[in-house]
């Protein structure tokens, strides 16, 4: 394989994709943690894990080759010395720096085996795992205070944030919450370690150690040229502007980036949860992110006349916006639940604008948001639905919980 990661577009047809299954780290979340671990309620395990299994062997029946995060993590800390690494930048990062606590952490995470060391990791480590006599400073004794040395991480099967591909290279990214912080370190660690990516000439677009936040649910690349970003509650707009420098800087493709100002809410965390490309000239839209003359903040950001600079200029119109940069005569936006006031607001809250296409006019939504499918249907693309009571619950759809790793390119 010479070109392990090759994304073009939102609708190119999907050959690999990057998934994470729900794990133990779900039933560590109870009603004190809800919110700053960014759930509104808490999954049952063995059901999100039916309905993940489900929109796994869809994405197999369209013919796309199937990765998961922990596996992969797994191959990737097959050498002592890169296990060893992994475990005392967690704890780092995890903000366990007593040294007592972080060398018996170690050790105990050490004592598992490479899989099960990274299924513990990410399910969280309760304080009442680690033997009463190592325990040598109050708050390790006061768990009632707080139960995790670490805490879990159970926005984890939500693949599309930590990362993103674009062209032939990636953002790893710095996440913008605390709780999901630690997650792009385990995509640091695949392309560093994994065979599959290490020493391939992967070029990293934008790293996790930059100081500005950016998250894959923000990032869409609509053609090989062009990709947008949304300027959200997540993504900052000094982090699209380096980004834009890096990749003008380090590649000829990609001529141009949109930033798309979006209101700074959970209901529109990302770009993806309003915004996603269904087809050559379709999209999907929740419409509330217009004004009533369908206006909207956004920016174009193209190569200086030297490398240090960016032009940008001002639009505000998406739909013009999407004709002008994807040289289109029309585009359809389809409004989340057909527009209508109360049906929008219902079926975006589950995620009726978080599509993911397979291939160019065929997507996987949520069977839920029947009203925002039989749209797509009546003009023409192609919905397979898969139920996601469970899923549904952390607040993601379909394009959230995959990262597409290679797509092909679109013929022109």
């Amino acid at each position: 394989m010479t070109q392990p990661i090759n994304v073009t577009s939102e609708i190119g047809k999907m050959k690999t994709v990057l998934l994470k299954r729900p794990g133990k780290e779900l039933e560590n979340l109870t009603p004190d943690y809800l919110e700053k671990l960014l759930f509104d309620d808490i999954p049952y395990l063995k059901v999100i894990q039916q309905e993940h299994d489900y929109f796994a062997q869809v994405l197999r029946n369209q013919g796309v080759e199937i990765l998961y995060l922990e596996k992969l993590v797994s191959e990737a800390l097959a050498k002592e010395e890169v296990r060893e690494q992994f475990v005392s930048q967690l704890l780092r990062e995890s903000r366990q720096n007593v040294h007592d606590t972080i060398e018996n952490l170690k050790s105990y995470l050490l004592s598992f085996p490479t899989e099960e060391m990274v299924a513990k990791v990410m399910a969280g480590v309760r304080k009442n795992e680690i033997a009463s006599q190592k325990k040598t400073h109050l708050y390790e004794l006061m768990e009632d205070h707080h139960p995790f040395y670490l805490d879990p991480m159970p926005n984890l099967y939500f693949t599309r944030d930590p990362a993103a591909v674009m062209g032939n290279g990636m953002t790893i990214n710095k996440m913008y919450q605390p709780a999901r912080r630690r997650e792009s370190m385990f995509m640091e660690y695949v392309m560093k370690y994994h065979q599959r990516f290490a020493n391939k000439d992967v070029p990293i677009w934008l790293n996790r150690d930059y100081g500005f936040s950016i998250e894959g649910g923000d990032e869409l690349v609509l053609s090989d040229e062009v990709v947008a970003i949304g300027v959200s509650e997540r993504t900052s707009a000094q982090a699209i502007e380096q980004l834009a420098l890096n990749l003008f800087q380090k590649q000829k493709s990609i001529k141009k980036v949109i930033a798309v100002e979006l209101e700074k809410c959970r209901a529109f965390m990302h770009l993806d949860t309003v915004f996603t490309m269904i087809d050559y000239d379709k999209f999907t839209i929740h419409p509330a992110i217009q004004c009533s003359q369908g206006n909207m903040n956004i920016f174009i950001l193209e190569k200086g006349k030297d490398n240090e600079h960016l032009t940008i200029t001002t639009r505000n119109n998406l739909e013009e916006v999407l004709k002008e940069v994807l040289d289109l005569s029309e585009v359809l936006l389809l409004p989340c639940g057909g527009g209508d006031l109360i049906v929008s607001a219902r079926e975006q809250w589950n995620d009726g604008s978080n599509t993911l296409a397979v291939a160019p006019g065929v997507v996987i939504t949520y069977d839920r948001n029947y009203v925002s499918n039989e749209l797509m249907r009546e003009n023409g693309i192609e919905v397979i639905e898969i139920v996601g009571s469970e899923l549904v619950r952390g607040r993601g759809g379909p394009r959230c919980m995959s990262m597409p790793l290679v797509r092909e390119n679109l013929k022109k």
